[in-house]
């Protein structure tokens, strides 16, 4: 996918250091005056006046708070603290997100999205899922452990798939129930058990807007971390254009040309297009382009 545009929440300059996570011994060493705890107001990023990241010691860690190692940095240990609370709600409803996302840089960006993932899947998974026992972190923060019923439990990434559908030069994009005003995106859907990214490209499209797909193409993806996704995005051709909208998923879908599409992204059109910093709005930068 040819975008001058870095995918928001990519590109992180962080080297994740496996090798130390699984070495107590030396995680232990790390965790030292020189190791650096990212800033965080519960799952919320702190800037500076600049409007980058800022970091603290770890002298400056709740509490109590389980630490998870991030990584290094510029060759210094990087470190984020476990809130109580994890994330409510999508990231539409949170307006105070995207104003935090349209202040960073994409490198903070990357650093920050990781680390919230992370954090935010520490503070939802204390217990365990098999036993339902407390859990304990291990691996740096990579794993939590049962000794109830010694489980091994790891950080997910749940897969969707978001995805431009095509038919006559024309996109179908629809709008998500209490999206704000005017907005339409991609449709987009959880993979499930059993199914390649190709079969739920194909499924979410006709459960949601009663069209059938073909050829559909991977385009780009993009880490999403609200909570912790991976957003895999495609392209799809239809041969009908009929729609039958699934009211209980979706508030509206249509059809737009590309004139249309390229009057909303240039501010002037029948529809807010998706965000700068979603893949929606890259994949639509995409078909533009073509």
């Amino acid at each position: 996918m040819a975008d001058a545009k870095p995918m928001a929440f990519a590109g992180s300059l962080m080297d994740r250091a496996d090798n130390i996570r699984a070495n107590p011994g030396q995680l232990a060493a790390l965790m030292n005056f020189k190791a650096r705890l990212l800033n965080l107001d519960g799952l919320m990023p702190v800037f500076d006046d600049q409007g980058a990241l800022t970091w603290g010691t770890l002298a400056d860690a709740p509490e109590n708070a389980d630490l998870v190692f991030l990584g290094l940095l510029d060759g210094v240990a990087r470190f984020a603290a476990v809130p109580e609370e994890g994330a409510e709600g999508t990231a539409y409803s949170q307006p105070q997100v995207w104003q935090a996302m349209q202040r960073m840089q994409p490198a903070d960006l990357a650093i920050y999205g990781g680390a919230r993932s992370l954090v935010d899947w520490h503070a939802r998974h204390r217990f365990c899922a098999r036993c339902g026992q407390p859990t304990q972190i291990a691996k740096g923060g990579w794993q939590r452990n049962c000794a109830a019923c010694e489980a091994q439990h790891f950080p997910r990434t749940d897969p969707v798939t978001i995805m431009l559908v095509e038919n006559d030069d024309r996109l179908m994009l629809g709008r998500g129930l209490g999206w704000p005003e005017g907005r339409y995106s991609a449709l987009a859907g959880f993979v499930e058990p059993g199914e390649t990214i190709e079969e739920a490209v194909a499924r979410e499209v006709f459960e949601e807007s009663g069209i059938r797909v073909r050829d559909v193409r991977y385009i780009a993806s993009q880490p999403w971390p609200f909570p912790s996704q991976l957003m895999m995005g495609c392209h799809a051709m239809a041969d009908d254009d009929a729609l039958t909208i699934d009211t209980t998923e979706l508030a509206d879908v249509r059809w737009f040309t590309r004139e249309e599409v390229a009057a909303a992204v240039a501010g002037d059109g029948l529809f807010l297009p998706p965000p700068p910093h979603a893949i929606a709005r890259h994949l639509i930068d995409w078909w533009l382009s073509r």
